[in-house]
C-alpha cells in the first residue's frame, strides 16, 4: 500500500505538507539552530514525533480488541542532533502507561512499542532509548 504526501516550498526556509488520503496538512519549519525561525515542526523533529505517534498507535491497535484500557497514556519524545554530518544522532521515546496494568500486560505492550514500523525503519547509527513508565 502506498500513500501520497505533497508539499510545496513556501520561501524562508518553510515548506507545507499536504496528506493525499485525507487532505490534512502540516507546516514545516527549519530549527533555529539551522538558519530557521522554529516556528513548526522540523523535518527531524517529525522523524521523532513520528516514532512515539507510531508506538502509541500500535499499543492501542493490540489494546482495543483486548479490552486493555491505555487512558491517560502519552509520550515524551528526545532528539538530539548531530553535526559532521548533521543528522539525528539520538531518540529517546518514554511512554507513560497507566499503573494498573498487569505485568502479562505490560510485557505484551512493550514488545509490541518495540515492533512499532518506524522505529524498526530507524538507521541504525541513531542511538534509541525506549522507556516504559507506568504512572498514569
Amino acid at each position: 500500500m502506498s500513500v501520497l504526501i505533497e508539499g510545496n516550498y513556501l520561501g524562508n526556509k518553510r515548506a507545507r505538507l499536504v496528506h493525499g488520503p485525507s487532505g490534512a496538512e502540516l507546516l514545516v519549519d527549519a530549527p533555529r539552530d539551522n538558519a530557521g525561525q522554529g516556528a513548526f515542526f522540523s523535518p527531524t523533529d517529525l522523524l521523532g514525533a513520528a516514532w512515539g505517534a507510531c508506538a502509541m498507535i500500535i499499543l492501542g491497535i493490540l489494546a482495543e480488541p483486548s479490552g486493555i484500557d491505555l487512558s491517560g497514556m502519552s509520550m515524551r519524545v528526545e532528539k538530539e542532533m548531530r553535526s559532521e554530518p548533521r543528522r539525528i544522532g539520538a531518540l529517546s521515546l518514554e511512554l507513560h502507561l497507566p499503573a494498573r496494568l498487569p505485568e502479562e500486560q505490560r510485557k505484551k505492550l512493550e514488545a509490541a512499542a518495540r515492533a512499532c514500523p518506524v522505529g524498526l525503519s530507524l538507521h541504525p547509527e541513531i542511538a534509541l532509548e525506549l522507556r516504559f513508565v507506568y504512572d498514569v
